[in-house]
């Protein structure tokens, strides 16, 4: 199930582990991303922390963790060719996965739904 936070990001949980990426809102607002920095494996993360960072030719962003984990592995491609975040930034342009460990903390993010609408209601 994808889940989304009210600062772009998503997370798409499959067990215990979970893909985490930004929105195609956040893709779109931010324009051509030139570069990322991600995260390391092993690294252990808790909820709202900065943990990586997109360059675009407009601005630079933090990324934060929906939830609480240990990162578990990177997107290299997006290291490579960090363009991949904007042609498909909700399934080959995701930033990295992490091991959850506060299961709990799905609870506040939101579904698609709720997501489109906080979206709607901000523009």
């Amino acid at each position: 199930m994808d889940y989304f936070t009210k600062d772009h990001e998503w997370i798409r949980v499959e067990g215990d582990v979970g893909t985490v990426g930004i929105t195609q809102h956040a893709a779109g607002q931010l324009g051509d991303v030139v570069f990322v920095e991600l995260p390391a494996a092993g690294r252990m993360v808790k909820q709202k922390e900065q943990v990586a960072v997109v360059e675009s030719v407009k601005a630079a962003s933090d990324i934060y963790a929906p939830v609480s984990g240990e990162v578990v592995g990177r997107n290299e491609d997006l290291v490579n060719s960090p363009g991949g975040a904007n042609e498909s930034p909700e399934d080959k342009g995701w930033f990295y996965r992490l091991r959850i460990t506060e299961r709990k903390e799905l609870d506040g993010l939101m579904d698609r739904a709720a997501y489109d609408a906080f979206v709607k209601a901000s523009a």
